[in-house]
């Protein structure tokens, strides 16, 4: 009965109106993402651009997108490169595997210290060799 009630037309209008609410909403995350990324503004600035978020999201986000579009894309490829960096030492740290070169420099002040004979440092050599 309740189908009845609704019309193609309307169905078609709810759609529309979802979609375009679904992208203001990741357009507002995405300003919010934004603001928590950038360290140069202050608290309580950035309070009040989400305070302005809440109560007039469109006007909002196109007050944004203009006052602080350009910076946006800078924002998000330092947090990006950030990233990036932080993988590639947690990738090292626990891949563990060192260069030839690095292995015998290790080995090199190991025996320097005295803490290996020049046998051990041979086959230290030889085995980072292969």
């Amino acid at each position: 009965m309740l189908l009845a009630a609704i019309g193609s037309r309307d169905l078609f209008l709810s759609i529309i109106e979802f979609f375009f609410l679904m992208i203001m909403i990741m357009i507002v995350f995405q300003v919010i993402g934004d603001l928590f990324r950038d360290h140069e503004m202050s608290g309580g600035l950035k309070a009040v651009w989400v305070i302005f978020l809440i109560v007039l999201p469109p006007l909002a986000v196109l007050v944004y997108l203009i006052a602080r579009g350009p910076g946006m894309q800078q924002r998000a490829l330092d947090q990006q490169k950030a990233l990036d960096a932080q993988f590639a030492t947690y990738a090292r740290s626990v891949a563990g595997t060192d260069t030839p070169t690095d292995q015998i420099a290790k080995g090199k002040e190991l025996l320097d210290a005295g803490a290996i004979s020049a046998a051990e440092f041979d086959q230290l050599k030889q085995k980072a060799m292969s």
